[in-house]
């Protein structure tokens, strides 16, 4: 996002924002993004470079909820499954 500008989005985790962005440069470093982002615009950045970052965050995240799911042990993956961890609706 340009600097300056505002945005509507909400944040669920406030103390989350900080680590995000940390893992956002770590990604774009990672896959060799023009270094210019370092300043924190984005603007000259083309939208496919800005997509790979995003996809790839995206895929660790899941990445690391799927091992989190896993390391639960006790029937993470058993006859419940993963919807065994929410709460069910009640059938009519």
């Amino acid at each position: 996002m340009a600097l300056g500008s505002s945005s509507k989005n909400i944040t669920v985790i406030p103390e989350a924002f900080q680590a995000m962005n940390q893992f956002k440069y770590e990604v774009a470093t990672e896959l060799g993004i023009n270094p210019e982002y370092k300043s924190g615009y984005w603007g000259n950045i083309p939208s496919r470079e800005c997509g790979a970052v995003g996809g790839h965050m995206v895929r660790r995240m899941v990445a690391a909820a799927q091992q989190s799911l896993v390391g639960q042990g006790g029937g993470g993956a058993g006859a419940t499954g993963f919807r065994g961890s929410f709460p069910q609706e009640p059938t009519q």
